[in-house]
Formats: C-alpha cells, sequence, structure tokens
C-alpha cells in the first residue's frame, strides 16, 4: 500500500491498521525501520502479554522483564514505528497533557496536583536516565520549553502560572517579556512574551523508539511485528489473543495501542478516547541569512497558548518543524488545504519564512480522554494506558513503569492517572461531531478572545 493510504488510517472506520505501510517523514529518512521481527506463527503462552510496539509497550515490557523478571511477549499489528512513537514531533515535555496544574487543583485538591506534577516530572528524568544508561544516540537537543503567549490575555493567564509553579510546585519557571524573547530566543511576530522552563527538551522520536526496541531484544522478550490481534476470547481465566498466523494464552492484557486502537477492540478500552490527528511539516534547512531574519535563536521546544495549538522547534540541520492540528476525519488527511494553514501559520510567526520551500509534511494520531487526563488502569487481568494528549514521548516512560508496578501488584500513588478507569465518552458513535464542533469554538476563542 501507498504512503498516503497509511496517512489516511482513521482508527474509528478501520478494523486495524495492519497491512499499511510506514510513514514516510523526516524521522524516517534518518533512520531505517530495519528488518521485521518475525510475526506470530504458532501457540504460545506467556504471563502477560502486552498489545502495541510503540514507546509505552515497549517500555512496559522492558520494565516487567527487568525490574520484576515476568514472562511477557508483545504483539505489533503493524511495524516497530508505524504508529504516534515514530510520527510526532519529539518533545520530551514536564506537561499534564491538556489539564494545567492550577486547573488540576481546582478539579481534585493541591496534593493531587503535587503528585501528578511529580510524576510528569519524574517522566521527563526517566526518558534521560534510559538514553543515557543505553547510550540512545535520538539527537537530544538544548533544554528548555518555552509556552508562548499568542495575546496579551494569555500572557496574564502565564504569569499566573508562572506564580502558581513557583508557589506550590517547587519549581523557578522564567517569565519571559516580548522585548527579551524576542532578543533572546525569536522575533516571534505573534508572540506576547513567553514562559519558559528548564524541563523539557526535543529529539528524534523514531530513534529513540528504536532505542527502546534494542534495549527490549537485549533481554531477549520475544516481539511479535506484523501480529495483529483479531480475535480476543477470554475463558477460563485466560486471554487467548488470536491472530491470522497464531496464538497467545495468556494470564493478563495489556493494550497499548492509544490512539492507534480501533475503535471495537475489548469492551474495557472501548469509547474511552478520542483519536486526534496532527500534522507536521519541516521545512528545507535554513540558510544563516534566513535565520538571522527570521530571528531564531534557540533549539528548545515551543508550543503556543492557542486551544488549536501549534508547536514548534529548529532541528539539529536547521530546518523548522513546525505542528498543529489537521483533519478532523482520517479520509481528509492528504487534503493540501491542512498542509497550507500549517505554511500561513508558520508565515504569520516568522514572515521572513514566508516563501521557504517545505520538504516534509505527514500526519499522526494522538489520543485524548474526555477528562484531559492520562489513564494508566488495570483491572481484573486487562490493563490500558491511555490518553497522553501530546504529551507521550515522555509520559509513556512514567506510564510504562507505573503499569508494571500495578500489573505485579505493587502500590503506585494514589492519583487519578493510575486509580481511576479513563470515562466513557457519551454517545461515543457522535465524538467526531463534538470534536467538530470543540475546534470551531477553539477557532473563534483563539481569534478574538
Amino acid at each position: 500500500m501507498t504512503n498516503q493510504q497509511s496517512d489516511c488510517f482513521d482508527p474509528l472506520v478501520a478494523t486495524s491498521p495492519k497491512s499499511l505501510a510506514p510513514c514516510h517523514s523526516y524521522w524516517s529518512d534518518t533512520i531505517a525501520l530495519g528488518k521485521p521481527k518475525q510475526p506470530l506463527r504458532a501457540q504460545v503462552q506467556a504471563d502477560i502479554t502486552i498489545i502495541g510496539g510503540g514507546y509505552t509497550g515497549l517500555l512496559t515490557a522492558y520494565y516487567l522483564a527487568k525490574n520484576h523478571h515476568v514472562d511477557v511477549c508483545l504483539l505489533e499489528a503493524n511495524r516497530i514505528g508505524f504508529g504516534a512513537s515514530a510520527r510526532n514531533a519529539g518533545f520530551v515535555l514536564g506537561g499534564s497533557g491538556r489539564l494545567g496544574y492550577s486547573q488540576t487543583a481546582q478539579r481534585w485538591d493541591l496534593d493531587v496536583a503535587k503528585g501528578i506534577h511529580n510524576e510528569f516530572s519524574q517522566a521527563v528524568e526517566r526518558v534521560e536516565g534510559l538514553i543515557v544508561e543505553h547510550k540512545i544516540d535520538c539527537e537530544p537537543q538544548d533544554k528548555g520549553y518555552l509556552k508562548i503567549a499568542h495575546n496579551r490575555k494569555a500572557f496574564k493567564q502565564l504569569s499566573d502560572t508562572a506564580h502558581f509553579i513557583d508557589k506550590y510546585l517547587g519549581e523557578k519557571p522564567q517569565l519571559i517579556s516580548q522585548a527579551l524573547l524576542k532578543s533572546e530566543y525569536m522575533a516571534h511576530h505573534q508572540a506576547y512574551g513567553a514562559l519558559r522552563v528548564e524541563r523539557g527538551f526535543g529529539v528524534n522520536p523514531l530513534k529513540l523508539l528504536l532505542g527502546y526496541k534494542q534495549v527490549v531484544e537485549k533481554l531477549k522478550v520475544p516481539l511479535y511485528e506484523q501480529s495483529c490481534v483479531e480475535s480476543w476470547i477470554q475463558e477460563d481465566g485466560v486471554h487467548r489473543l488470536i491472530t491470522s498466523n497464531g496464538e497467545v494464552r495468556t494470564k493478563k492484557v495489556v493494550s497499548l495501542g492509544n490512539g492507534y486502537t480501533p475503535k471495537r477492540f475489548n469492551p474495557v478500552v472501548d469509547k474511552r478516547f478520542l483519536p486526534i490527528l496532527s500534522n507536521i511539516i519541516v521545512t528545507e534547512p535554513l540558510t544563516p541569512d534566513e535565520l538571522a531574519a527570521s530571528g531564531i535563536h534557540t533549539r528548545e521546544v515551543v508550543m503556543d497558548t492557542r486551544i488549536l495549538k501549534y508547536y514548534y522547534r529548529l532541528l539539529p540541520d536547521n530546518r523548522l518543524l513546525f505542528g498543529g492540528r489537521g483533519a478532523i476525519f482520517g479520509r481528509d488527511a492528504q487534503n493540501p488545504v491542512y498542509q497550507e494553514r500549517l505554511k500561513f501559520a508558520l508565515s504569520q510567526c516568522f514572515p521572513a519564512l514566508k516563501n521557504k520551500k517545505l520538504a516534509y509534511n505527514w500526519t499522526g494520531w494522538i489520543a485524548a480522554t474526555l477528562d484531559d487526563i492520562p489513564h494508566v488502569f488495570e483491572s481484573n487481568g486487562v490493563g490500558y494506558s491511555l490518553g497522553y494528549c501530546g504529551a507521550g514521548v515522555s509520559f509513556s516512560a512514567q506510564a510504562a513503569y507505573r503499569l508494571a508496578e500495578k500489573i505485579v501488584g505493587k502500590p503506585v500513588p494514589n492519583l487519578p492517572l493510575y486509580h481511576q478507569a479513563a470515562p466513557r465518552f457519551p454517545g461515543a458513535s457522535l465524538r467526531r461531531l463534538g470534536q467538530w464542533g470543540y475546534y470551531h469554538y477553539g477557532w473563534l476563542k483563539d481569534r478574538y478572545f
């Protein structure tokens, strides 16, 4: 199949991504996926079986095998390097998805906000530790995360956020004026200032993923690629995971497809997430004159305060990566209008790059939950991790660590991340209609308020 067909995959329409070609992206041109692991071709047994070979699946297998010495195997419907872990922007962020820490404190209490902040902070440190310990060559860039205020009201909100973080969470964020942002970081023509935190950096996400894969392979964990679960049967306390050429009989199952999980997969995960399509463009390398004209002085990761956010960073070879929301339906993913909208947004931020040629454009699915936080959950032998809301490069590592602990019966922090099931979407068949309405609301609010 063509890459266009791969990019048009929609988890709320298709039954699986098993036969689609990997995504062609900037990342895929920096490293080859290599020879695939053999698919499952027999009946095997395992104590725990993981479905999904992205960051969370690989690292859950890693922690189960290394820390808990559990008999575990992993099934990947396509290739390790097909899904969101290979398509994202490579932002390692200490964020909480779409819900801010002050909002978290209002919804629950301050102790919960502190606990979630601690988990997300540990997530960034965990990714850093894995990179260093296993010498993963994934091109980590300068530390720092800039949150750009897209209007004056947003800058006031960033100021309030900085105060909350400083007072309650033990960090010292830097509130950056419009003038300082221009002179020290970037001449952003739509910015009214920024909030900067030290915890955050960019990586090559595909190289990171393949580094994780090598780590798991060294532990002799069976990895089966091109092994889509076509039937999931539970009988007499045993889960039977049946693929086209084999079967795993297992005591426990962990579903870790996140945004690439089909809408009808297992009652435990069905209707608990909304797949959202992100779109990324990457320019040709910027010349020294173009860098000077655009006023970009940093390689830190950047995101703005819009509801429909833009995110961007300068890559090691001086290309500018720029991303945002894509189409609502997978069938529209390749409509040129979405690339044109991103290019227009880029030119509004950096007018000097208005005529800069694009070298890459691709899409990928992330997953959002109804309550805007990730959920790492396990009950009665079935677990899942869902809804990273764009923070999956970092939080997947912490989610995998905690999920492994939950599976083997060890205590985890008493937080809604780990002790509450992801809520089901009411009227789940109308999720796309709700998304359409939210996008229009977000566009109006971002533009006029």
